[in-house]
């Protein structure tokens, strides 16, 4: 063999090496970008205020709803109870019972009523529900597991409850439509009041391979004064802020350590902001007040 076609044989085995390292690289990377950490995106800046562990029964806390000054109505993805925890007492003060074992991942109240989101979509009202004789009223709702319901907030103004799936739409995987399910008529409106766009530019740190992974929301809420809407994702822990018309502003990852799986978020009337997350491994339940500093 010449030295000429020796040299044009190890350049031929470079090049496939290199191939070879680069292809194995980007296999990798695809399929395994799950595990990497979004260290491009922007982390959230704030202060904490407030910080409660709460008992061993809220470890997988799933929503959370502000009652008044003090108290905290949660829920968990297992029984039909809700918790009212104290913020001052630092506990659960008081368990009401509505339903048997199930997924019920969204609370909202207001006032004499409670609205619960179970993770196939079904919608349950308990009317009176701190009573002994309050009435609990379930209904279905275009949703099933596949949609994998979590978010829910109560839109007072317009009489209505707003979900939002959590993994594929109904209509599109590009899009995850917010719905309205109307306190009057008791029914879902099949056209969403507003849209969120998976390939927004507001979540290009948070591009995933099946593109309604690319945002996965935990919950919603909307801020009292400013009527911004915010959304969690709890599996990669991200907070999402749109505008009042459903437009995205930005969005942030949230530091693990303090918001392992956050599943739940409200605001008090005066605008304060409180996330629940779900304990971890031997973690315990927590519920944080917070101040972003945007």
């Amino acid at each position: 063999m010449t030295t000429s076609n020796k040299a044009l044989n190890m350049a031929k085995v470079k090049f496939w090496t290199i191939a070879v390292i680069v292809f194995g690289m980007a296999f990798l990377f695809m399929n395994f970008r799950d595990w990497v950490p979004y260290d491009s995106a922007d982390k959230v800046a704030y202060e904490i205020s407030g910080r409660w562990e709460l008992p061993a029964e809220l470890r997988e806390v799933s929503g959370i709803s502000w009652m008044d000054e003090n108290q905290i109505a949660a829920i968990q993805d297992e029984d039909g109870i809700i918790f009212i925890y104290d913020l001052e007492k630092k506990k659960v003060i008081e368990e009401i019972k509505f339903g048997g074992a199930g997924d019920y991942e969204g609370l909202a109240t207001e006032e004499d009523n409670a609205y619960v989101l179970e993770s196939d979509g079904t919608i349950t009202i308990i009317e009176n529900f701190e009573e002994e004789d309050r009435k609990v009223t379930s209904y279905e709702t275009n949703f099933n597991e596949k949609n994998n319901m979590e978010s829910l907030w109560l839109d007072l103004p317009e009489n209505q409850l707003l979900v939002i799936p959590k993994d594929r739409d109904i209509n599109s995987d590009n899009m995850k439509g917010v719905y309205a399910f109307s306190l009057d008529e008791y029914k879902l409106a099949y056209k969403p009041v507003m849209q969120l766009n998976m390939n927004d530019q507001v979540l290009k740190h948070f591009r995933e391979k099946k593109v309604y992974n690319n945002f996965r929301p935990s919950d919603i809420a909307i801020h009292p004064k400013t009527k911004e809407i915010y959304m969690l994702e709890g599996a990669k822990p991200k907070l999402l802020i749109l505008d009042k018309n459903g437009v995205a502003k930005k969005g942030y990852s949230l530091n693990k350590k303090v918001f392992p799986q956050p599943e739940g978020i409200t605001f008090s009337p005066d605008g304060e902001l409180y996330i629940s997350s779900e304990g971890k491994k031997d973690g315990v339940g927590t519920i944080t007040k917070l101040k972003l500093l945007l």
